[in-house]
């Protein structure tokens, strides 16, 4: 493995292996199979995929009747319009009969770069976990992909998988389980707990590293399963550390921040900051711009991490 891939990539070279493995699945995409990486699957298996077209609500539409007919739908388009274009559909069409469609998204978060907000997909998290029945899940790199997307194909029921354009950094090794729900501690800490999903999971590391030179002794725990999320690892967070950062590509309200604050607050107030895009829509930009303007990078969470350490103090 590569020390830096992209989770797409994984994406499809992964659709190739399970459809070699299981003739049940097939594939559908909305004219981007050429950036979902679908295009592995259509290439080797051109019977058992649809290019629905620039139809995204069609394409779910489709995705629910082969799904009802039996079929494990591997549906895919950028996340910005799987979400937001296609949320009635999803509701009705895919959640509220509880069908075994796999949406795997890409193009997450405002590392899309210079497509601009339009295409920037910031509230998708925030969507696709109110509705019922949805397992969603954002991996922290490819290897954890690959096992996400081998979950979803066998576990039943609707998955959202959001993954990212660029390549970002290899987080685990070839010997690393992903389990549906299940955080993952990668790195002890007692101070505080930096709670991180997706890409920010590789820059959380560099900044609890980066911190422990400060003599701040950081947990570092990467939440890829959103819904439904590991509440014991985060009310263990909470009382063995008693501060907690939460990081995402993502808006401030609905995402993973949102999901951590609410299982805290029933059950083990502790100081926690959000680490998110605020109330705004952004520009267009280069990724690395555009995450140093929201303050999504390693000197953003150590900013927050000492925030919230005062705040702990002054509690205490």
């Amino acid at each position: 493995m590569p020390m830096e891939m992209s989770t797409r990539e994984a994406y499809g070279n992964t659709l190739v292996e399970l459809g070699k493995e299981n003739r049940n699945i097939v594939v559908l995409d909305a004219d981007l199979s050429r950036s979902t990486m679908t295009r592995f699957f259509a290439q080797e298996f051109p019977e058992r995929f649809f290019d629905c077209g620039i139809a995204e609500q069609n394409m779910m539409g489709i995705a629910a009747g082969l799904a009802a007919s039996g079929k494990i739908v591997f549906a895919s388009t950028f996340a910005v319009f799987a979400s937001g274009r296609c949320f009635d559909q999803l509701r009705m069409s895919i959640a509220q009969p509880h069908l075994n469609v796999k949406i795997v998204a890409t193009h997450g978060g405002v590392t899309v770069g210079e497509d601009g907000f339009s295409h920037h997909a910031i509230e998708d998290l925030s969507l696709m976990c109110s509705l019922p029945g949805f397992t969603v899940i954002v991996p922290a790199d490819a290897i954890e992909t690959s096992q996400a997307v081998r979950a979803a194909a066998t576990n039943l029921g609707p998955f959202y998988i959001r993954l990212s354009r660029p390549k970002t950094p290899v987080v685990y090794s070839d010997q690393y389980r992903f389990v549906i729900g299940k955080a993952v501690t990668l790195k002890p800490g007692g101070d505080a707990s930096i709670i991180a999903t997706g890409i920010m999971v590789s820059i959380a590391l560099d900044a609890a590293k980066r911190l422990e030179e400060e003599g701040i002794s950081c947990r570092v725990i990467s939440i890829p399963t959103i819904k439904p999320i590991d509440e014991e690892a985060i009310l263990n967070a909470a009382r063995e550390t008693g501060a907690i950062v939460t990081c995402e590509e993502h808006l401030e309200h609905g995402g993973l921040g949102s999901a951590v604050s609410r299982v805290v607050a029933k059950n083990e107030p502790v100081p926690i900051s959000l680490l998110a895009l605020k109330d705004m829509y952004t520009s267009s930009g280069k990724p690395s711009e555009l995450l140093e303007c929201h303050g999504l990078t390693q000197a953003g969470i150590e900013r927050a991490v000492r925030a919230v350490l005062k705040r702990k103090r002054a509690e205490t």
